[in-house]
This record gives structure tokens, sequence and C-alpha cells, in this order.
């Protein structure tokens, strides 16, 4: 039963999810500022619906979940499907109508969806079932904790994370903050990061990474921690950076979530959202004892692509992510053959 599921085609997956739009290749990295300032999102997807799915992450809407499955575990952080035309078009339309100033959503007379691993953890849920007793395992068991880890020592400086900001973009993890007994206290996550205004460049650059928690916490960034940042953009003399700081100091604004179901595959900005809990620097944790379904739930829940494994005293065991979580359920099915 649980390969049969497995069977099924990614265009389940993809009902109701709106088009993706696009801006041409042969847009300025002006048009794509002002198209994510237009939006409210925090990046734009760069693709293009000409390439093989091996080298564009776009598969077919006939495309098996198995095989959408093993494109993520080969590296796919995301997949394109098109959307399938049955006179659905015209309704989606205008169930998401709304101005655009800014390119349109057919690609070659065609629409497209953005489909997340979070949307295929999700799916595996709502029918999680089909997989017992395996999601009743404790991820210890199941071998799905990450030990590869990325930590910062909680007065160190930020900046010096620079590195591991990237990286855990890419792997879809975070830093954790940790004290000087490995012991977690918070994370730097670039999920919480893009929601911010884009002063917190110059917060990185200046605090430590205890104050860059604080800084991007979902309330918004303490007014102390504000005329910190300035105080030292002036000694450091960034006189622009500083001048930037003071025009925009006023409207510092965050967005609230990571989100799978928007047009440019991440969060809608403002408040605590329609998608779920407002960001945070506080750490979504589980335990090595705990059972994968918990995990799931919980990273679901939260809106976040992983879930930290931590003993009782909060020392870093490691990290569970939606990949290692898939691999769980991929090993299910085996040496199954994918159709051609």
């Amino acid at each position: 039963m649980a390969v049969r599921f497995l069977a099924r085609e990614v265009s389940d997956l993809c009902l109701g999810k709106p088009a993706l739009r696009s801006l041409p290749v042969s847009a300025t990295v002006a048009d794509a500022l002002s198209a994510l300032k237009w939006s409210g999102e925090s990046h734009v997807s760069v693709w293009t619906c000409e390439h093989s799915p091996a080298a564009n992450g776009g598969v077919g809407g006939d495309c098996l979940l198995l095989e959408a499955i093993d494109y993520i575990l080969e590296g796919a952080q995301n997949l394109i499907v098109p959307i399938e035309s049955s006179g659905s078009v015209t309704s989606r339309k205008k169930l998401l109508n709304k101005p655009s100033s800014f390119g349109s959503t057919l690609h070659n007379g065609r629409e497209f969806c953005w489909l997340t691993q979070e949307d295929v953890v999700r799916f595996l849920l709502s029918s999680i079932g089909v997989f017992s007793p395996i999601p009743a395992f404790t991820m210890k068991s199941l071998n799905v904790i990450d030990t590869d880890v990325m930590t910062i020592y909680y007065d160190d400086p930020a900046s010096s994370a620079l590195d591991s900001i990237s990286l855990s973009l890419t792997e879809q993890k975070s830093i954790g903050v940790v004290d000087e007994s490995n012991r977690l206290i918070g994370e730097i996550s670039p999920c919480t990061i893009a929601a911010c205004d884009e002063t917190v460049a110059a917060a990185i650059m200046t605090l430590s990474a205890g104050d860059l928690m604080a800084y991007i916490d979902c309330s918004g960034p303490p007014e102390d921690l504000i005329q910190l940042v300035k105080a030292r953009l002036e000694e450091k003399n960034l006189g622009a950076i500083l001048d930037f700081m003071e025009e925009h100091s006023s409207s510092l604004s965050f967005s609230s979530s990571c989100s799978s179901d928007e047009e440019f595959g991440l969060s809608r900005s403002g408040g605590s959202g329609r998608y779920g809990p407002a960001r945070s620097s506080e750490p979504i944790v589980c335990h090595p004892w705990s059972s994968l379904i918990a995990a799931m739930i919980q990273a679901l829940a939260h809106r976040v692509t992983h879930v930290w494994v931590v003993e009782e005293d909060y020392s870093i065991v490691g990290i569970v992510t939606f990949a290692g979580i898939l691999k769980v359920f991929r090993s299910i099915a085996g040496g199954v053959q994918q159709k051609p």
C-alpha cells in the first residue's frame, strides 16, 4: 500500500496552488528588486521551462511522487510543475486576481506552480497511516538525525557566520547559537533573516550572534539595538550604510513565515501572516527518542524546514531536515522501479 501511494502523480499535490509569475531573461537586478518589493517575497525563483528536469528542477504533472522525492534527495530544493489546464485556469485567475506590474503567469503558453519539500512532507503526513508503523519509530532508531550541524557561540560576531548562513540556505538548515557547553540557546535562520528589512545586513556586520537573535526576532529590533548598530557603523566609518539605515529605521518591517504556496516560493509579508505564527529566533526542538511523526508535525506546524535534536539539557545531538525525513519514506519503496 505504501509503494502504491508513492506511485501517485505530483499533480495531486498541486491542486489550488497559485501560478508562478516571471521576469524576462533580459530583466535587470533592479527589476528583480522591484518585483520583490511589490510582491512582499524574500526571493525570486530563477528558472526556464525549456530545459530538462534534471537540469532545471522542472517535472511533468504525471511525474511520480517517488520520482519527485528522488529529485529532492539528489539536491533539488523545489520542483516546478505545470498546472494542468482543465478549464480551471480562468477560475484560478479569478480567485487569485490581483494587479501585477511585472510579468505574466504564462510561460510558453502554460502555467507552472512551485512544489516545495514542505508540500511533499505535508502530503505524506495527510496519509501517514499508509506507512505504519515506521512513522512511530524514534528518530534515533531510523538514523534520520544529521549530526553535521553549524553552530556559533552566543558572544561571537554574527558576521563570522556569513559563510554558514549561505550554506544553511542551500541545505535548508539554520545556525545554532550555543553556549560554551554546546547547549542550544537559539538559532540564526536564513529564512528569518530573509523576512527582515534590508537593514538587517548592518546588524549582521556589527552585532554579536546573541544580539542578532534579538534583532531579528518576530517583534522587531529593540530600539537600543538599533542605536547600537548605528553607533558601531559610525565607529567603522561606514557612513553610506548608516545613512541608508537612518532612512529606513522608521519603517523596519518583518514578514511572517516561509510559505510554500506563494508565487515566488516564499512568504507574504505583514503581521502574524495567514500561514502561521511569526518567525522567531527560538529554535524548534525534539529529542532522539521522539518519533518521526512528532518531528514532522512540529516542523509543519511551525513552518520550518528542520527540527533541532537535543538532549534534556539542550546539548545538541543533531538536526532533522525535510530531506532527511523524505529519505526515510523513500527507503520504504526500496528498489522499486520508476516508470519510464
